[in-house]
C-alpha cells in the first residue's frame, strides 16, 4: 500500500506560516484615528465633558482619541466593560449634569447593552450620545463576524440616528458636523425632535482597517459651552380655578414655585425634587381619596412624571378636569386624551383662595419616633436615610417597594433627588449612583455623597455595576440595601391575591440569601450591616473614603 493510498508513512512537512509582522515603529495614518479625532474634539468644544466606553477592537480609534484627550484635561474617561452598566453611569451623569455624556462600544452586541438606558433617557428626557462602532456596509448582511444591523437599532427612542460614511469616503470635516448636530439634538436645541426637550442620540460609525492609527500631535480641544436651547413658549395660567398642582418624577423646585405662586396645594412625590415648602400636602394618598376634595377640583397642573399612586393616576385620567401637562420626556402626559402640552407655566394673579390651600395643607397626626435600639422596619429605614441627606447629598430610589414607603411616610425636606422614573425599571440602579456622583465631583474625601436606597433584588440586577476600574477616582456613594430576601413588591400587587403561595414565590417573590458582606469585599467596596435606628444613623454618618454597602434586614 502506497503513501497515497493511506499507509501510516509521515506527510510530507507543510510550509511554515509566515512571520508576524513586527508592529511599526510608527503608526499608520488611519481615516477613523482622523475622523475619531475630528468628532470627540468637536463634543468637547460644544460642552461635552465624560465618556463612558467599553473595551472594544471596532472602536478603538474612538477610545485612543478619548484617552488622548483626557490626558490634556480636556475629558474625563470612565471605563466599564459591560456597556449596560456603561450606559446607566452615562445616563447618571447626564441626570446630574444636564450636559449630554457620551458612550462609546465596538459593534455586535455590544451596542445592544445600551438600549435599556436609551429607553430611560427617552423617557425621562436626558441627554446621551451614543457612539457605536460598525463593520463597513460592504460587511453588513453577509454574515460577516460580530456584524449585525446597527443602522436605526434603537429606533423611536433617540431624537437623532445616523448612519455615518466610512472615515476617508467623506470629508473629515463632517464628523464635526455629526457631533455637533448630535449635542444640539441631545439638548433638544434644534428641530431634530422634540424642541427644548432633551434626549438620546445615536451615531453609528462604520470604519475600515486600519481601525487606528496615528492621532494628530499632541490632540487637544478647548472645553466650550453646551448650546443652550431658546426659551421655551410659556402658557399662562391664571388664578381664581380651584387648582392643585401635582409633581412626578424630576419635577424639580419649578412645581414648588407655581405652587407658591397660586397659592395652590402641591401634591409633590418623593421622587420629584419638589417635596418642600408650605404649600405641600401632606399623606396625599388619603387627600385624594376624600370626595368631598377631589370632587370640587377643577384644574390640575402636572410637571415631572408621576408614576407612585394610583390616586394620581386616576386624577389625571378624569376628563372633567382641566389638565395642564409640562413636558419633560419624549412622550405627552395625556391619561385623559384631553391634556393640553405645556413646556413652560407661568402663573396670572394673586393668590385668592387660602381656603382651598387650607383645606388640602391642614397637618396630619404626627408619627411618634422609633425607638433608636428597636429593629428597623421599611418606614424607619426610609426616615433614617432621608433625614441624613442634606444639602450637598444626592439620594436615588431604586424602582422598589422602598420608594413606595418613601412616598407614604417622608414629611416636607429640600433634598436632590434622583430616581429613573421614565420607565420605573430596576436596571442599572447602582450604575446610575455612581454617574451621579462622578457629575457631581463627588470623589474623595469632602462634603456630600450620593446615597442610593434600593430592594435586595434591584441590587443583585446590577451587582456588576460594583466593579469599578482601580485607576479612576472612587465615587463617594453609599449603597443602601433593604434586604427582604426577594421581591416584596409583589405581596402587595394583584398577583398575591390570584397566584398560588408557592407560583407566588417562584415567579415573583424570587427567594434570595445572597451574603453581602463577602460580595462586597470581592469588589472592593466598604460593608456595614444596620439592624437598629442608631446603628443605620452611625452607618450613613461613618465616612471610609471609599464606597460602601449598607445592609438593612427587613422582614418580608
Amino acid at each position: 500500500m502506497t503513501a497515497a493510498e493511506g499507509s501510516l508513512a509521515p506527510a510530507a512537512p507543510a510550509p511554515a506560516a509566515p512571520a508576524a509582522p513586527a508592529p511599526s515603529a510608527e503608526p499608520t495614518a488611519s481615516p477613523a484615528a482622523e475622523a475619531a479625532a475630528r468628532l470627540l474634539t468637536t463634543l468637547v468644544e460644544h460642552g461635552v465633558r465624560d465618556v463612558v466606553l467599553s473595551p472594544g477592537s471596532r472602536s478603538q480609534a474612538l477610545a485612543l482619541a478619548a484617552v488622548a484627550l483626557a490626558r490634556s484635561g480636556a475629558l474625563r474617561v470612565h471605563v466599564r466593560v459591560d456597556e449596560r452598566v456603561a450606559g446607566f453611569t452615562a445616563l447618571g451623569i447626564a441626570r446630574e449634569s444636564g450636559v449630554p455624556a457620551a458612550l462609546v462600544c465596538t459593534s455586535g452586541t455590544a451596542a445592544a447593552g445600551y438600549l435599556p438606558a436609551a429607553m430611560e433617557a427617552f423617557h425621562a428626557g436626558v441627554p446621551l450620545i451614543l457612539l457605536t462602532a460598525d463593520r463597513p456596509p460592504e460587511l453588513r448582511g453577509i454574515g460577516a463576524n460580530q456584524a449585525t444591523i446597527q443602522p436605526d437599532m434603537y429606533g423611536a427612542w433617540v431624537r437623532l440616528g445616523v448612519d455615518a460614511p466610512v472615515p476617508g469616503d467623506a470629508d473629515p470635516a463632517v464628523f464635526a458636523s455629526l457631533a455637533a448636530d448630535a449635542v444640539s439634538a441631545a439638548l433638544g436645541v434644534t428641530g431634530l425632535g422634540i424642541e427644548g426637550v432633551a434626549g438620546p442620540v445615536h451615531l453609528n460609525l462604520p470604519a475600515r482597517e486600519p481601525l487606528s492609527g496615528a492621532l494628530p500631535d499632541s490632540l487637544a480641544a478647548t472645553p466650550g459651552a453646551a448650546p443652550m436651547a431658546a426659551p421655551a413658549p410659556t402658557l399662562r395660567v391664571p388664578t381664581g380655578a380651584r387648582t392643585v398642582v401635582v409633581a412626578g418624577a424630576d419635577a424639580g423646585p419649578d412645581a414648588e414655585r407655581i405652587a407658591r405662586e397660586g397659592g395652590w396645594p402641591l401634591i409633590a412625590e418623593v421622587v420629584s425634587g419638589s417635596r418642600f415648602g408650605d404649600r405641600l400636602v401632606p399623606a396625599y394618598r388619603e387627600r385624594l381619596r376624600d370626595r368631598s376634595l377631589t370632587d370640587r377640583i377643577e384644574r390640575v397642573i402636572v410637571l415631572g412624571h408621576p408614576t407612585l399612586s394610583r390616586e394620581v393616576a386616576a386624577l389625571l385620567a378624569r376628563r372633567d378636569l382641566e389638565v395642564i401637562a409640562v413636558r419633560r420626556g419624549g412622550e405627552r402626559l395625556d391619561l385623559s386624551g384631553l391634556a393640553v402640552d405645556a413646556r413652560r407655566i407661568e402663573v396670572d394673579g394673586d393668590p385668592d383662595d387660602a381656603d382651598w390651600l387650607a383645606e388640602w395643607t391642614r397637618p396630619t397626626a404626627d408619627t411618634p419616633p422609633a425607638a433608636a435600639h428597636a429593629p428597623l422596619d421599611r418606614a424607619g429605614l426610609v426616615r433614617g436615610v432621608w433625614d441624613a441627606s442634606g444639602p450637598h447629598d444626592r439620594l436615588l430610589f431604586g424602582s422598589s417597594r422602598l420608594v413606595r414607603v418613601a412616598d407614604d411616610v417622608l414629611a416636607a425636606r429640600d433634598v436632590r433627588v434622583h430616581s429613573n422614573r421614565g420607565l420605573a425599571g430596576i436596571d442599572g440602579t447602582i450604575a446610575t449612583g455612581i454617574g451621579i456622583a462622578l457629575a457631581a465631583d463627588l470623589t474623595g474625601v469632602g462634603d456630600g455623597a450620593v446615597r442610593v436606597l434600593l430592594g435586595d433584588l434591584t441590587f443583585l440586577h446590577d451587582v456588576g455595576s460594583l466593579l469599578l476600574p482601580a485607576d479612576e477616582p472612587s465615587p463617594r456613594i453609599q449603597v443602601i440595601v433593604g434586604n427582604d430576601g426577594g421581591g416584596t413588591i409583589f405581596d402587595g400587587l394583584e398577583v398575591a391575591g390570584t397566584a398560588e403561595s408557592d407560583d407566588l414565590d417562584r415567579a415573583f417573590y424570587t427567594p434570595q440569601s445572597v451574603e453581602l458582606a463577602p460580595l462586597a469585599a470581592a469588589y472592593g467596596w466598604g460593608y456595614l450591616r444596620a439592624e437598629t435606628p442608631a446603628a443605620l444613623a452611625d452607618a450613613l454618618a461613618a465616612d471610609s473614603g471609599r464606597p460602601r454597602i449598607i445592609e438593612v434586614p427587613l422582614a418580608r
